[in-house]
């Protein structure tokens, strides 16, 4: 972020998007704005012209997402993230949705409320494709968090049956539920092949890269 930004960011309250710093650490460890948690059951997001939350729509308890709900400040689901997705896909009509790029955070801890920044550490993610926009989700792990602290990759997620049973399988559900209940009627889930499995270890995805003017954007291992 330069220096020019920092000092607004003293003064003013930053964007969560483009006015918040991902951290020295990135992408190992990232600087996450948190939107939503389990407990909500309206869905919240970031205004992109404001900065504040503001109500989507109702969120129904059985989609409920079991983690914290949010984005990486300084992503950009543009081309690079695009031309992944159709190149694991096959399909060539997709697009980047134009948002930044999402993340859920798992943490034993209860968080009462969004609109808060988390340090996490990617672990893995799988691949969402909304009427042919490429809507990728980041798994993550909140830093320091005393149950999945030593979770480096998806695979360490306990098996079906254990405690959080299921929980990529559902990860994947509720956020396919809860596009189609916004209307999006035409999406589907997948992996780094674009079948079932999710992206494991390090995170392949180009997010950083030019956007819109007026956001500052990100491209994986370039200066914004």
């Amino acid at each position: 972020m330069d220096p020019i930004s920092k000092l607004m960011g003293l003064r003013y309250k930053s964007h969560p998007w483009h006015g918040v710093d991902i951290g020295p650490e990135a992408p190992e460890v990232v600087m996450c704005f948190i939107e939503m948690v389990p407990r909500d059951t309206v869905k919240y997001e970031v205004d992109k012209v404001s900065g504040y939350l503001k109500i989507d729509r109702p969120q129904k308890y059985s989609n409920s997402v079991p983690a914290l709900y949010g984005f990486v400040p300084q992503t950009f689901a543009g081309e690079r993230v695009a031309s992944l997705s159709r190149e694991k896909t096959g399909n060539q009509n997709i697009v980047g949705d134009g948002d930044p790029v999402d993340i859920c955070v798992l943490t034993e801890k209860e968080i009462s409320h969004g609109d808060i920044l988390v340090r996490a550490r990617p672990i893995g993610g799988f691949r969402m494709i909304d009427n042919n926009q490429a809507d990728d989700k980041i798994i993550a792990v909140m830093n320091n968090d005393a149950l999945y602290e030593d979770f480096r990759d998806v695979s360490d997620l306990p098996e079906k049956g254990q405690p959080p049973a299921a929980l990529l399988p559902h990860l994947q559900g509720s956020a396919r539920e809860s596009r189609r209940r916004g209307n999006h009627p035409r999406v589907r889930t997948g992996g780094s092949a674009g079948g079932d499995q999710p992206v494991t270890g390090r995170l392949p995805h180009p997010v950083r890269e030019p956007g819109p003017p007026a956001v500052q954007r990100l491209d994986g291992c370039q200066p914004a």
